[in-house]
C-alpha cells in the first residue's frame, strides 16, 4: 500500500490475517516465489525486501550493488518478479531506467539492464529472457538476456491508428501456457492493450 503496509487477507472470510508495516516507504509491487515460501516487496525507497511466508519475518533487505558494476535502483521501483528457474534471483524495474537483477545470497544487485523506464507491473521473466514494458512512446516493448543484460529484441508496437500516438506501457507479461508464445501489454496515451 501507499502507507507502506503489505497485508495478507483470507479470501473467503475477507479478514486481514497479517500486516507488515514499513511506514517510511510506499509499496508499489509484490511477488511470490513460485514455491510460495518467500515473497518480496519494493517501492519508493528503492530497496527490495524479501520475507518468509510462514513467519512473515524479514529475510533480507537488498539495496545497492557491486561497486563500479551495479548500483541498485536510484528511484522508485514499480515492478518485481522472482525468476522462476532460480529461487535466489529477482528482477525489478523502475523510474531510474534500469532493471536490476538481485541475488538473495549476495544481498544486493548483481546485474543491471540499462534502458527500460518501468512505471507499472511491466517486467516478466521466462527462462533467460526478461520482458520489459516502458512508459515511453518508442521502443516500449523489449526483451533482454537475464544472463548478459543484452538487448534481444525491440518488439514492434504500432501506434494507434486513430490518434497516431505511441502507447506508454504500464503492464507487460508473458503468457502462462507452456510455450509462453504470447505477450500481453497495455498502457496509456493511445490507451491500447494487445
Amino acid at each position: 500500500n501507499a502507507d507502506g503496509s503489505a497485508q495478507h487477507w483470507h479470501i473467503t472470510s475477507g479478514k486481514c490475517l497479517h500486516t507488515i508495516n514499513d511506514p517510511d516507504n510506499q509499496l508499489f509491487c509484490v511477488d511470490y516465489r513460485p514455491d510460495g515460501a518467500l515473497f518480496a516487496t519494493a517501492g519508493k525507497d528503492r530497496s527490495v525486501r524479501v520475507y518468509d511466508e510462514a513467519t512473515k519475518s524479514l529475510v533480507t533487505k537488498m539495496s545497492g550493488g557491486i561497486p563500479n558494476v551495479t548500483s541498485g535502483h536510484s528511484n522508485r521501483v514499480f515492478s518485481l518478479k522472482f525468476v522462476p528457474d532460480d529461487e535466489n534471483l529477482l528482477v525489478s524495474g523502475g523510474w531510474d531506467n534500469t532493471v536490476q537483477v538481485w541475488d538473495i545470497r549476495a544481498g544486493h544487485s548483481v546485474r543491471s539492464i540499462f534502458g527500460p523506464h518501468v512505471a507499472g507491473d511491466s517486467v516478466d521473466v521466462v527462462g533467460d529472457t526478461v520482458l520489459t514494458g516502458s512508459w515511453r512512446p518508442e521502443k516500449c516493448l523489449q526483451t533482454w538476456s537475464l544472463e548478459s543484460g543484452d538487448l534481444i529484441e525491440d518488439i514492434e508496437w504500432h501506434q494507434s491508428a486513430l490518434k497516431g500516438e505511441g502507447t506508454a506501457l504500464y503492464a507487460a507479461q508473458f503468457s502462462k501456457e507452456a510455450g509462453h508464445s504470447l505477450i500481453a501489454a497495455g498502457g496509456s496515451n493511445a490507451n491500447v492493450a494487445k
